[in-house]
């Protein structure tokens, strides 16, 4: 049986999570963790009666899980996961807004410890083809801008998917921003690498992407759209299924299908 810690188990993608463990044979919820809770019954936030439901990461149990799931804040995620990897459980997260320092921080304190697992930008198999697609196109299209659109109430931008897909461009990609004058500051959005990122947070989104390419006479452009987060399950199926076998910590669920 595999034992699950789920931090974030109020939150919207908790709950999603506690909704697909309940129909995996093999692995349960044994504890959450959650800052702010609005009841003590975990048979509420549908955890099994008498789960420990910590408020702060002091409170953790030694033993109480195998695997640390995250789906909390990008103001807590660092702590969350660097906490887990010194107690000896195994994360898939799914929180973004880790920074590339904090991620090298984590992969070599995750070698130390001798544990592997998982930090993925976004579960979703339409995001992991989008990047995957879009790293191939960059190839021939070097004129590259991103556009990523979510629910309002999402706390960092750009999208740690966005990003990742900027990064995985910029592997095969010399790109260089064209020198323009922003009549009104951010117009032209964020800058990775010389790839332009914008930001879109509006109500009645859920998480969507589109990576726009230039050329002579022709453009080219790639969209994925999750219009419900039931849609991220699929890939956190499969990295509980993996989670045991996992030998590092990854970045990307594309690198553990």
């Amino acid at each position: 049986m595999t034992r699950v810690l789920l931090a974030g188990f109020a939150g919207s993608m908790g709950q999603e999570v506690v909704k697909l463990v309940k129909g995996m044979p093999g692995v349960e919820i044994t504890a959450g963790l959650a800052h702010r809770l609005t009841s003590q019954n975990p048979e509420d936030y549908g955890l099994a009666a008498g789960t420990p439901m910590y408020t702060s990461l002091d409170q953790v149990e030694a033993g109480v899980a195998d695997v640390w799931v995250d789906f909390t804040l990008p103001s807590s995620v660092y702590q969350n996961v660097k906490f887990a990897l010194e107690h000896g459980f195994t994360p898939i997260v799914g929180t973004t807004g880790l920074t590339d320092q904090q991620e090298a921080e984590l992969k070599d304190l995750a070698q130390t410890q001798g544990l592997g697992g998982l930090i993925a930008p976004n579960f979703g198999m339409s995001a992991v083809l989008l990047m995957k697609f879009a790293k191939e196109a960059a190839k021939y299209f070097p004129d590259v801008e991103i556009i990523e659109m979510h629910h309002a109430d999402k706390k960092d931008a750009p999208s740690g998917t966005a990003l990742a897909t900027a990064k995985m461009i910029a592997e095969v990609s010399d790109r260089t921003a064209p020198n323009s004058v922003e009549t009104l500051p951010g117009a032209r959005g964020g800058d990775y690498e010389g790839i332009k990122i914008h930001s879109v947070r509006l109500p009645g989104y859920v998480a969507h992407e589109q990576v726009l390419f230039g050329g002579p006479g022709e453009a080219l452009t790639i969209r994925q759209d999750s219009f419900d987060r039931s849609s991220f399950m699929s890939g956190v199926k499969v990295a509980l299924e993996k989670a045991s076998d996992l030998d590092q910590l990854y970045v990307g669920l594309e690198n553990i299908l």
